[in-house]
């Protein structure tokens, strides 16, 4: 039976982590569905405030999406820079 090495764990979890931090992206998919639903639903109602709606839609999406970014950026850390395999 062979033993796992410290190193391939560190790489096995790794992955694993930066797997879950993937799915952080659901979060910004549906609060950026939401938010065009309803920018489209205020538009549809008053289309002559069509460019504040627009513009407060798109801030809206902006703030939400930092939060999928943010795990990109954890993910390729853990994949490709990983700072845990130099403690070995």
């Amino acid at each position: 039976m062979e033993q796992i090495t410290g190193r391939a764990l560190i790489l096995a979890a790794s992955a694993i982590g930066a797997g879950l931090a993937m799915i952080a992206g659901i979060g910004p998919g549906i609060g950026q569905g939401f938010a065009a639903g309803k920018g489209a639903e205020g538009v549809g109602r008053q289309p002559e405030a069509q460019a504040d709606i627009i513009r407060t839609m798109l801030l809206g999406a902006a703030v939400a999406e930092t939060t999928g970014i943010y795990a990109l950026v954890i993910a390729l850390v853990l994949l490709f820079a990983n700072p845990l395999i130099n403690l070995l």
